[in-house]
């Protein structure tokens, strides 16, 4: 059953606490050797010397370590190599705290070569504890390197050439590990500020995404209340031109039969009793279908070109205005919202015929055109300014802007030509979407 591994938060406090009281152990060790071998390896002045070096040691660790414990710890790790992590940063301080600490140890080792093993702690704080360039790291390295070469070749200074020989080798040896691994140790260091460098960009990154998803969910919302909003109006919109379309005409119908029944004979006005009452009926379905959303009741059963035939000449009957339909092009089933606008548009055009231009003859032309589908109405009525259309009244006012409307729904497009005396002409361009 494999370990936990180990968090970068847990090796840095190992290495914290390394450097905190390894210094002191391993002068401790070294000492209680020096002692073990004094009587054979020390004369009774080195001995002296010897307690008074390890005393001066012991007070620099102990006045180092009481001035950098409030100093925040510098270094930087992930958990997966080599971490050094000492108090404080390098300065003056540092600089000499190491310089003495490698030169009591130097003189130390000389004294008895197991001191060396105090020296050796300069191997792993030399690169935080001196100044940030190669050359000072490097000779604070080749000083630890000399000392520990020192006695490992049987003690400073080497009795015999046999000894200096041993002590260059070791020195070499002792040298290149030192240098070699210190390189090593600056690359992981690169490494893993490379590595919080990205972990801090991703953690930004991750920050503005977050604050970016925030925000289109906002903008979301909003957009859900607007499109909620615009479909209220649109409805609205829909239901003001259905009734204008329907009822408005309707009841505009109703009114004039009722009127000429009360002028007409008993027969003619029986006649106009029952178109009022044909009218009210029509009107009536088409008020339900428009609350319903469904088609005209004359597409129900018919196409598009039937329907305006029989507008058209329902129209004729009703208002004694000569109308012609005509369809032009090869006949295409159309979509029903097509047909739907197309056939609307014409009865609100016939309508305004009536009401507003005195003409005499008005005429209805469908044109299956391609990728489009166009429906011409025109009258020899008085005509108007289309520059300036009639003010919205009692009469209406939803004709022009509801042709409009309904054909900009389908991307369509209305053009209206008319002048005072040369009568109207209203042309509905819409593209042709076939029925599914």
């Amino acid at each position: 059953m494999g370990g936990v591994p180990e968090t970068a938060a847990t090796v840095e406090e190992r290495w914290r606490q390394f450097f905190r009281w390894g210094p002191y152990a391993l002068l401790g060790i070294a000492t209680a050797l020096a002692a073990a071998t004094a009587g054979e390896l020390m004369s009774g002045p080195e001995k002296a010397a010897a307690g008074v070096l390890v005393a001066a040691a012991l007070a620099l660790q102990l006045c180092w370590h009481t001035r950098r414990a409030a100093a925040p710890p510098r270094g930087a790790g992930d958990g997966t190599g080599p971490v050094v992590l000492v108090p404080g940063a390098p300065g003056p301080g540092s600089v000499a705290y190491f310089v003495l600490r490698t030169a009591l140890a130097f003189a130390l080792t000389w004294l008895n070569p197991f001191f060396a093993v105090h020296a050796c702690v300069g191997y792993f704080d030399a690169v935080q504890l001196l100044p940030p360039r190669p050359v000072f790291t490097r000779a604070g390295l080749l000083a630890v390197a000399l000392t520990l070469a020192g006695s490992q070749a049987g003690g400073l200074p080497p009795a015999s050439t046999l000894h200096w020989v041993a002590f260059g080798g070791l020195f070499l040896l002792n040298a290149s590990l030192a240098v070699g691994l210190a390189h090593l140790g600056a690359k992981e260091t690169e490494k893993a500020a490379e590595r919080s460098a990205t972990i801090a960009q991703l953690a930004r990154t991750n920050a503005r995404l977050e604050q970016a998803l925030a925000e289109n969910a906002t903008l979301q919302a909003q957009l859900v209340l607007q499109a909620r909003e615009a479909g209220v109006a649109d409805e609205r919109r829909r239901l003001a031109a259905e009734i204008h379309d329907t009822l408005a005409q309707g009841l505009i119908g109703i009114i004039a039969q009722l009127q000429a029944a009360e002028t007409a004979d008993e027969d003619q006005a029986r006649v106009h009793r029952r178109r009022a009452a044909g009218l009210a009926r029509h009107s009536l379905g088409e008020a339900r279908r428009s609350v319903q959303d469904l088609g005209p009741a004359a597409l129900e059963h018919d196409t598009l070109p039937e329907a305006l035939a029989k507008t058209a000449g329902a129209w004729a009957e009703r208002t004694g205005i000569t109308a012609r339909f005509t369809a032009t092009g090869t006949p295409r089933p159309l979509h029903d919202e097509v047909a739907a606008t197309l056939l609307r548009i014409a009865q609100e055009a016939l309508a305004n015929a009536e009401r507003h231009s005195g003409a005499t003859r008005a005429g209805i032309t469908l044109s299956y055109m391609g990728d489009e589908v166009v429906l011409d109405i025109r009258d020899d009525g008085r005509g108007f300014d289309p520059a300036a259309p009639p003010a919205r009244g009692s009469h209406g006012g939803f004709g022009l802007d509801g042709m409009r409307a309904r054909a900009e729904r389908l991307a369509g497009e209305v053009g209206i030509e008319s002048a005072a005396g040369e009568g109207t002409a209203i042309s509905v361009r819409v593209p042709l979407a076939r029925h599914d």
